[in-house]
């Protein structure tokens, strides 16, 4: 990966990737394999104050914007890490756009320092079984009980919600008005506790990323103050999308790193193997397939950073990043598809690592939006195409 035109920035990326030679393939492996979160990763990044780069220096954080965040990123999973680094992450990271955005100064003073120094671990509750993308059809509500609230419901894809304490929630305060085009209204955002008493956390046995899990979350009858409430009460749908643009930045400079770790290995490998008494990587099936894939992550992260300097200079950004994002999740793949064919059957055998990079990178072209849903807002937003639901 050619270095970055920013000295600053690069100097953000060296000192990363120094600390995170501690932390390498084989540290990730067990974690994945054990199913463990990676609390040595998560406390030494706090430690260096990495977790809050992008939480402004009023409330603890380093003031960053969230072009230094994809740095970050893009340099945890670069260093093998891949998802089950990042997402022990960022949501410490870029999660609380919303509550930096839109909330009251109680929220701001009491969760954004903790969150900074990594002493508060946070979790995102939006997606429901039966709304899916569709968010506006979500049913967890939450109803007045004289100044606070009542949060009854169910989430799903709720990541990390073992570690945190609390959660960005959606719930519908009142219900959708019958005409399409309002059917985001009543949708309002809280920061609620994990309170056991009141929530049931259940985790999804996965394909891959394990050593963060991935849960259903049941809420009933779940106590929330007043003032935990996030910006206005029924705007909740247009105060997340505070966090969703910076979300893809994030996605894409995470899938680029995985497609960088993988790409790594299968030179390497490609460089070593000897087949008919020459280096696999001499032939072109092999070797043209990789130099592609090198190309078409500098591509993806140059688009990352467009999207990433647009957000933090307060400009729309929303075709960037999705752009950015869906060309970063292909490439992203797809590198770790070819570092796993390069390799052969090895490639097969979790000891040298490319089919965990192989099955973390799949999980971008679906989350935090699909490839289609991308594809969606370009034709819609960016080229003038009528909607297609």
């Amino acid at each position: 990966m050619a270095e970055l035109r920013d000295p600053d920035h690069e100097l953000i990326a060296t000192a990363i990737r120094s600390r995170l030679k501690e932390f390498d393939d084989d540290y990730w492996l067990a974690c994945d394999r054990e199913h463990r979160f990676p609390w040595e990763f998560f406390d030494a990044m706090a430690t260096d104050g990495w977790v809050g780069i992008a939480v402004p220096e009023e409330y603890g954080g380093g003031g960053r914007g969230v072009t230094e965040a994809a740095i970050l990123l893009r340099e945890v999973a670069a260093s093998g890490a891949a998802m089950n680094g990042c997402t022990a992450l960022h949501m410490n990271v870029f999660g609380l756009q919303p509550v930096m955005k839109y909330g009251n100064d109680r929220l701001k003073q009491e969760f954004l320092p903790r969150a900074a120094s990594g002493d508060l671990h946070v979790a995102f509750a939006v997606t429901e079984p039966d709304a899916g993308t569709d968010t506006s059809r979500i049913t967890t509500k939450a109803v007045r009980d004289g100044d606070d609230w009542r949060i009854s419901g169910q989430k799903i894809w709720t990541s990390k919600a073992l570690e945190s304490s609390v959660a960005l929630m959606l719930a519908r305060t009142s219900p959708a008005p019958d005409d399409p085009k309002r059917r985001f209204e009543g949708l309002s955002l809280f920061l609620i506790d994990l309170d056991p008493d009141h929530v049931d956390i259940r985790p999804i046995p996965k394909a891959g990323r394990n050593a963060v899990a991935t849960c259903e979350t049941f809420y009933d009858d779940l106590p929330v103050a007043g003032w935990r409430l996030v910006g206005e009460e029924g705007k909740g749908f247009q105060h997340i999308l505070a966090g969703l643009n910076p979300e893809r930045v994030l996605i894409a400079a995470e899938a680029v790193g995985i497609g960088q770790a993988a790409l790594r290995r299968a030179v390497d490998y490609a460089s070593v193997r000897r087949v008919f008494d020459r280096p696999i990587g001499s032939n072109q099936a092999l070797s043209h397939p990789l130099a592609d894939s090198y190309a078409r992550l500098e591509a993806a992260w140059e688009m990352t950073l467009i999207a990433g300097r647009r957000y933090d200079d307060g400009l729309s950004c929303g075709a960037e990043a999705n752009t950015a994002k869906y060309l970063a999740a292909d490439a992203g793949y797809q590198a770790a598809d070819r570092a796993v064919q390069t390799h052969g059957g090895v490639g097969y055998a979790q000891e040298y690592h490319v089919e965990r990079y192989w099955r973390e990178a799949r999980i971008m072209r679906l989350a935090p939006v699909s490839q289609e849903m991308s594809l969606n807002f370009i034709a819609q937003q960016v080229l003038g195409l009528p909607r297609s639901y």
